[in-house]
């Protein structure tokens, strides 16, 4: 039998990182802090809508931070219901700074893939950040499994944690995986196995 003979379900989740903020724009770490985007990064968005224009969603969420909330509604999308499961990791006492500002405070190599210690929010670990997109995951593969199509607006490291647990990684398979602001992702099956059938497209690249 062909592959193409086989019965797959098309239920997709559809990922879309929020678009360009100042502090994406200088690699500054943007957990829980509320900033909005930068006209290119509004920009984008409108781009990025035209990559999900064509097809319909039986579900659509949000972060409800507001750069993901405005790319939603600029991608098309401006009454989409929020969930707070889909806001950036907490970087605690790394939020603001840059990665090399980081390892010249610890004096040695990191990476966001090791977790955030406490500052003026309780940071998250990796096994912490796993059990969030595992929740939410939990709720949604019966749905794709069924051929439903969600959309899902969020950030680049949650989402790329989603991405690692999604299969079977745990959100430090995030590490793994580049994604750009307003760049449009898909979660699937392939044979009954979570996979990703495509990842980090940003239009007019």
């Amino acid at each position: 039998m062909k592959d193409d003979e086989l019965t797959e379900t098309d239920g997709r989740i559809v990922l879309v990182r929020h678009g360009e903020t100042a502090w994406s724009r200088t690699g500054r770490h943007t957990g829980l802090t509320d900033i909005p985007l930068t006209e290119t990064g509004a920009y984008k968005a409108e781009l990025a809508g035209t990559l999900l224009a064509t097809r319909r969603y039986d579900l659509i969420l949000s972060s409800p931070l507001q750069r993901a909330v405005e790319t939603a509604s600029r991608a098309g999308y401006p009454d989409v219901q929020t969930d707070a499961r889909l806001v950036e990791w907490d970087y605690g006492a790394y939020e603001g700074l840059t990665t090399p500002e980081i390892v010249e405070q610890l004096g040695r190599p990191w990476t966001i893939w090791e977790g955030t210690p406490a500052g003026a929010t309780p940071g998250e670990s990796v096994a912490q950040v796993t059990v969030r997109a595992e929740s939410l995951l939990a709720e949604l593969r019966p749905r794709v499994r069924a051929g439903e199509q969600v959309l899902l607006f969020s950030h680049g490291h949650f989402l790329r944690a989603l991405a690692g647990t999604w299969l079977g990684l745990t959100a430090a398979g995030g590490r793994y995986f580049v994604l750009g602001t307003s760049a449009v992702s898909e979660l699937g099956f392939e044979h009954g196995t979570e996979v990703i059938t495509q990842w980090n497209h940003v239009r007019g690249r």
